[in-house]
């Protein structure tokens, strides 16, 4: 049973495929969707693969203020992320499927915005409980938007044109306290990304849960491939396909759930739930792969983990 739990973000800094397999319908290779909702999400079996694997490029890995020998990373990645081969013990770390939290889209003005609605916020809420983290916001009305946003078509006119639609707003208290929030908590740290977090502050619009459904199904990124023949160099007959990606800048969540761990044998991770989220979170690198088409750039992802602290005797530990 897992003992702790921390939210960790991520932000796609290029186009992200997490991909459901071939399909009928229009699109070829869709994304991975939830079932009830067609919301994208990204598997927790695929996350957690693309973070073991991020974990074990890491050049150097440290815990509890030592070097590991290579016998000991091994054993240690095993003990956390569990045995390559399954079945002698579990892994002391989980995760839940990534679901997307904001979704930017484009705007007459301001370039884009990131959409969320209620049903998004009030089920990110409730995880956020689960991880006993506070939040000092409220969920906030629909269709309004922070102090200052840079949205609205005219000063006055109260009106956000995003793609073809038209929506009257209004600035609202809560979605500045919400979108101060996300901006400091969910995007990588670093100089490289204080314009974003500024931009967040301002350009967040709560839309109604079938608004958000809309464009969250409509207006993600539909790409049409092909194939070369390498012996002709044009393409192979039958070879033109569409694949479906997440756009950049796009935002989901996922908790990471430790227990302690199954197999203790040098006296490694003594400090139970705490001490595997510890390795975990000191030896993750700021950006990972995830996903497929890593040889055309897609499915960069940067990691926002000011959540993903542990505390002892009431301090928070950083990095």
């Amino acid at each position: 049973m897992y003992k702790l739990a921390r939210p960790v973000f991520l932000f796609c800094e290029s186009s992200v495929h997490a991909g459901s397999g071939s399909d009928l319908g229009i699109v070829d290779l869709p994304i991975q969707r939830e079932r009830h909702t067609g919301f994208p999400k990204i598997e927790a079996s695929g996350l957690k693969g693309s973070l073991r694997d991020a974990v074990r490029r890491r050049e150097r890995l440290y815990f509890q203020g030592r070097e590991l020998s290579g016998e000991a990373r091994e054993e240690s990645m095993a003990l956390v992320f569990g045995p390559e081969t399954g079945g002698e013990y579990a892994a002391a770390l989980g995760l839940t499927d990534a679901r997307v939290l904001l979704f930017p889209v484009r705007s007459v003005k301001g370039v884009y915005a990131w959409v969320t609605c209620p049903q998004v916020l009030e089920r990110f809420k409730n995880d956020l409980l689960l991880a006993d983290v506070a939040q000092a916001w409220d969920v906030p009305a629909t269709n309004s938007t922070p102090d200052g946003c840079s949205l609205y078509v005219g000063a006055k006119s109260g009106k956000i044109v995003l793609e073809e639609y038209t929506f009257e707003a209004r600035p609202d208290a809560a979605c500045s306290r919400l979108a101060g929030w996300l901006a400091e908590v969910s995007l990588p740290q670093g100089p490289s990304f204080d314009y974003l977090r500024s931009k967040m502050t301002r350009d967040l619009l709560v839309l109604s849960d079938d608004d958000f459904s809309d464009f969250v199904q409509m207006s993600t990124e539909v790409i049409t491939r092909t194939k070369i023949d390498q012996k002709t160099g044009t393409v192979e007959k039958g070879a033109l396909f569409t694949e479906e990606y997440l756009p950049a800048e796009t935002v989901l969540y996922s908790l990471v759930l430790t227990a302690p761990v199954f197999n203790v044998k040098k006296g490694v991770f003594t400090d139970g739930e705490k001490a595997v989220l510890r390795f975990f979170q000191e030896n993750l690198p700021p950006l990972v792969q995830i996903g497929g088409d890593a040889t055309i750039g897609k499915g960069l992802v940067g990691l926002g983990d000011n959540l993903l602290e542990v505390k002892d005797h009431g301090e928070q530990s950083s990095k």
